[in-house]
Order: structure tokens, then sequence, then C-alpha cells
């Protein structure tokens, strides 16, 4: 692997802040797309990333507090002005919301190589899910016309479960609050003609000071993450407690409980037997502490939630294969219908 490869992170908000950062300071030439008074900020001053102790001070985030001084890099909204500052990519990292991701992954051709890989750091159950075997069906909950199952070869593709969390503190700044565990793995199997495999990848994120593993079995990983992601999130999110809280309610810890249950029976009809324990499930988000999930992060700051990929794609799959899922169900329903009365599905 080459001591220097050029990366774009598409989506450099809270996690992708934090992967555009570490990779930036180990010496890659890393360009970002985002957008808003985030990219503003990026382009006027550079990133910064707030960890240790300083991450858990919340109260008026001042940018001067950040670990270590900002890195300046090419930033944009648009892929095509990278591809001209920066040429084709050998890295791309698309850490974006799930809904973002049809009409994006179109827009990224400027920035291919034939042995560009593409890495998908992003939540729930991803659009590369459904393999070969199925036939070219899609996920229509995820992408309703095929565009992102069309958009990219799938040889080019790497998953990425992310066992961390971040923020945004304010423009141009990410805290980094918990975890630092990246897991990844080929989405079609061993891909011995392209030049940056998962494992290397792995290597190239473990060099950054992720630990990063690698994966045999992405989709059973999808699954390992996305069982506490259907749960704690939307009821986080209609509660409003942060982890350590939501987890010491009895009540909200039944409800939890059936939702993961009804997880792995969805996960067991696709031929993925999950072990883990609902308790033991419950027991390791308490011991993340005061964390808030993304999605009630989404809620607190008004931006559109993930709830389609985190439980409404769990749906649509559970519908294919003939499982009861009731508590998804209801859960779903309110979460989507407590953001639509706060407007974050737009108008």
């Amino acid at each position: 692997m080459k001591p220097s490869i050029r990366i774009t992170v598409v989506g450099a908000g809270s996690v992708g802040g934090l992967m555009a950062y570490r990779l930036a300071k180990s010496g890659h030439a890393v360009s970002v797309i985002a957008r808003g008074d985030h990219l503003a900020a990026i382009q006027n001053a550079g990133l910064r990333v707030i960890e240790g102790a300083e991450a858990l001070v919340e109260a008026n985030p001042n940018p001067t507090n950040a670990t270590d001084a900002s890195i300046a890099m090419h930033a944009s909204d648009d892929p095509a002005v990278i591809a001209q500052l920066s040429g084709p990519q050998d890295l791309i990292i698309i850490s974006l919301k799930a809904h973002s991701i049809p009409a994006m992954l179109p827009r990224l051709q400027p920035l291919l190589h034939p042995q560009t890989r593409v890495v998908a750091a992003i939540n729930g159950v991803p659009w590369w899910y459904l393999s070969d075997a199925d036939d070219g069906r899609y996920l229509k909950t995820l992408d309703p016309d095929g565009t992102a199952s069309q958009a990219l070869d799938s040889s080019r593709l790497v998953g990425c479960i992310v066992h961390l969390s971040a923020e945004v503190a304010v423009p141009g700044v990410v805290r980094h609050t918990a975890g630092n565990r990246l897991i990844l793995g080929e989405v079609r199997g061993t891909q011995p003609e392209r030049s940056l495999a998962a494992t290397d990848i792995a290597v190239l994120f473990q060099s950054a000071g992720f630990a990063a593993e690698h994966s045999g079995d992405i989709r059973t990983d999808v699954w390992t993450k996305l069982i506490g992601n259907l749960s704690f999130n939307p009821v986080s999110a209609l509660t409003g407690l942060r982890m350590d809280r939501l987890c010491s309610d009895p009540a909200i810890c039944e409800l939890l409980r059936a939702l993961i249950e009804e997880g792995k029976a969805v996960a067991a009809a696709m031929g993925i037997p999950l072990t883990i324990d609902a308790d033991a499930r419950i027991a390791m988000a308490r011991s993340l502490g005061p964390v808030r999930t993304s999605t009630l992060q989404d809620f607190d700051v008004g931006r559109r939630p993930e709830l389609d990929a985190l439980v409404g794609a769990v749906i649509e799959l559970a519908q294919w294969h003939q499982v009861p899922v009731p508590a998804l169900r209801h859960v779903h329903a309110l979460a989507h219908g407590r953001a639509r009365a706060l407007g974050l599905f737009g108008a």
C-alpha cells in the first residue's frame, strides 16, 4: 500500500469529520465534501477535532480548545470541484445520512479511477446490503428507484461499521465523545484485482488512530450494530433521553427488549442468527454513559433523522420474510410522526 493516498470524505460532519481529520493528520491527501456553515468554516480555517477530557465539556464549546491545531484541506459541496482540485481519488469514504446517498452516488463519478475503492461508513441497513443472489432487488425504503444500487460497481465497495460517537460542536470543530472501533469488510468477497483491499484499508485506519479490524462477514456485523440502532435510536428520540438514563428505566428497557428480539427474528429469517442477549446489549449501551444517539442529535438540532435506514428498512425486510414486528412498527410510526410534527422531513 502506498504511504500516502488521495482520500475524499463525503459527508465530513461528525464521524466523517473525525475520519478526515485523523487521516489527514497521518499524512494522507484528504479532501472533504460538506455543506452549510460547517463547510464554510473548514474552507476558512480548516478542520479541528476535540478529543479526550475536553470532549466531555459541552457548554459553550470553544474552537480554541480543540485538541490539536486545525488542518487545512480541500473542501466543497461538489465532488466535481474536488476532482478539479485534487484529481481522481484512491479512496472515497461515504459518511452521509442514508436519505442523502441516492442523490450523491452518481455525482462521485469525476472522483473515480479504475482502482478507486469506496468505503460506506453509514448507519442502519446500507443500500448495498442485498447481494447478487437477490436478483436485482433493492430496498425501496432506502433506494426508491434503484439509483444508489446502480450508481457504483459493487466490487468497489467496502462496508464499514462504525462503533464510535461524535458531534459537530460548532462549525469546523468535531467533538469525539465515545468509542474508537471500525469494522471493515468486502461487500462482494475477496477482490484481488483491487489495489486496496479491505484489509489494507483497515490498516490505513489503524495508522490514523482507529481500532480498525477486518471482517470476513460484514453483513453479520451490520446486524450486530443494527440491533442497537433499531431500538435505542428511535426510543431516545421519542424520550429525549441519553443512553445511560434510557437504559436505566425499567419500563423503557422492556420496550427495548421487545425491539431487539424482533430485530433478531428478522436477521434470523435472513440467515443471520444473532446470539447476543437483549439484556447484555442494553448493559453494553448503558456503559457508554451520557451519550446522545445520532437520531437524538438529529431531533435536537432540527435535522432529518435516519429513521428509514434504522427501522423502516428492517420493517420492509420483515415484510419480505413474513416476520411479525409490531413493536418496531409502532415505534417507527411514533418517531416518524414526531419528526413530521417538528418539520424534519420538510413541508
